[in-house]
């Protein structure tokens, strides 16, 4: 991994890579929500491109860019007041989240009940669901480099709305993301991911069967595919320690590029536009905006406001500069 005085001098470097991570979590939420459409499945059991209409976001980017919006006001210093504020701002005050999930529904019942964090992530239902890590990218964007500040920062996001497994998720997604933006290798990028996971926690237990599964079928995929889905699963598809034990899983079968990796994740069904959205920023943080088919990062770019309407029509590209600009 490279040092973030080393990185941080290349400035289109840093460019490429924020705009590649925001741009590849879109790519990913996307894709992943059409894979597991019945008329795709009917069609062609496994896609590997968009259709040719128009496309749309979910939850994931939107709360991506909750996050994102967060850290710019901030400017890269992320408090629990400024997240508590931001919610109120664009999450507590909408009657309704079409496609949002339970975790943050329940979390803004809490805030509006007086509950502030921890305390509105814990005394939530949900709280082990994945809403926490597919909204942490850009946390682990602005914290290139420095995979710990990145762990404590993720902390402080996720704990509006999760405890425990839905943290830890939260802080191995944002480490991960923070060691392929410095081009960390991929054994480092999946220790990063792992160590700030209790070792005795439900997640950690997911996380390990996964690459055993992986490792013990060498990578062939025709060997380890179903017993991957079949060794993770939960009894609800949005579960962090079936989703991103998933994500990362497919980054161990398949992570020389962009493309192919993407498809195979955003194949995986169940929660996919989640394992999507969480390897397609980790992708995109590794390998940059250009390594990402230009079709793709247009078919995204603009969000459609699905589940929080503040995102409609925002720019992503331009988002991801932003955050770009506090990597220093």
């Amino acid at each position: 991994m490279m040092k973030r005085s080393e990185f941080v001098q290349d400035r289109n470097l840093v460019r490429d890579k924020a705009v590649g991570a925001l741009i590849g979590l879109a790519v990913g939420d996307s894709f992943g929500d059409a894979a597991r459409m019945q008329a795709n499945r009917e069609s062609y059991g496994f896609i590997t491109d968009f259709n040719a209409g128009a496309t749309w976001s979910t939850d994931d980017t939107e709360f991506a860019l909750l996050t994102a919006k967060t850290l710019i006001k901030a400017k890269g210093n992320l408090t629990t007041e400024q997240v508590v504020e931001a919610w109120f701002e664009d999450v507590v005050v909408q009657d309704e989240f079409k496609r949002g999930g339970a975790s943050e529904v329940a979390a803004a019942n809490n805030l509006r009940k007086g509950l502030r964090p921890p305390q509105s992530g814990k005394f939530n239902t949900f709280h082990l669901s994945d809403g926490s890590a597919m909204r942490i990218p850009p946390v682990g964007i602005v914290c290139a480099a420095d995979p710990a500040r990145a762990v404590a920062m993720a902390q402080i996001d996720a704990s509006i709305s999760h405890s425990e497994d839905g943290v830890w998720g939260a802080q191995a997604v944002a480490a991960a993301v923070s060691v392929a933006m410095a081009d960390g290798s991929w054994e480092e990028i999946f220790e990063a991911a792992l160590s700030p996971i209790p070792a005795d926690s439900w997640l950690f237990y997911s996380m390990r069967k996964a690459f055993d599964i992986v490792d013990a079928a060498e990578g062939n995929i025709l060997d380890c595919w179903m017993s991957l889905h079949d060794e993770i699963k939960a009894s609800t598809w949005a579960t962090t320690s079936e989703a991103i034990p998933a994500a990362f899983g497919c980054l161990r079968l398949r992570h020389d590029d962009f493309r192919s990796a993407l498809v195979l994740a955003g194949n995986f069904a169940r929660d996919a536009d989640t394992i999507g959205a969480v390897a397609g920023a980790i992708l995109g943080a590794k390998y940059g905006l250009s390594s990402i088919p230009h079709h793709w990062v247009q078919k995204v770019r603009h969000p459609s406001g699905t589940c929080l309407q503040f995102t409609k029509g925002l720019d992503i590209v331009q988002i991801g500069e932003q955050l770009a600009d506090l990597i220093r």
